[in-house]
């Protein structure tokens, strides 16, 4: 068994009732083309603190061109295998829309941005199963906090 792995982080970010959606490019090398949430791989060069929080606000800079708040929340984690068969550990967080207007930033990583609702990306036949997991779960948890202010 493998014990080396990629760590990947990815952000459900909303902005009322829509969620934010990246199609990958067709050139990126896992999943060309797929619906996705913006994030990508925990890179480390040193010793950070908030080291997956850190790595997902500047990959949503880095692919999408905005900002969210910092008080980003744990949704769930899950592993899965690229396509070459490498070992990753995705984890899925919540975050709040905060300022900027999304647009590929990268053309070779991001090919289409767009806004959606919970239930249109559910209903969606080209959505991964795994991206609807994911928001459902950030979908109540978005409802829980909207009650609770």
């Amino acid at each position: 068994m493998n014990s080396k792995y990629i760590v990947n982080v990815e952000a459900a970010i909303y902005k009322e009732d829509k969620w934010l959606l990246v199609k990958r490019s067709k050139k990126e090398e896992h999943a060309p083309g797929a619906i996705s949430l913006v994030g990508g791989k925990v890179e480390v060069n040193e010793a950070l603190p908030n080291i997956l929080e850190e790595t997902l606000k500047r990959e949503i800079m880095e692919e999408v061109g905005i900002e969210v708040y910092d008080d980003i929340q744990y949704v769930e984690s899950k592993s899965f295998f690229t396509d070459k068969g490498e070992p990753v550990v995705d984890i899925v967080f919540l975050c709040r829309y905060k300022s900027g207007k999304p647009h590929c930033v990268n053309k070779d990583e991001v090919a289409e941005v767009f806004w959606l609702a919970a239930q249109e990306i559910l209903e969606d036949v080209n959505t991964p199963i795994w991206v609807k997991q994911s928001l459902r779960i950030a979908e109540k948890m978005r409802l829980n906090l909207n009650e609770m202010w």
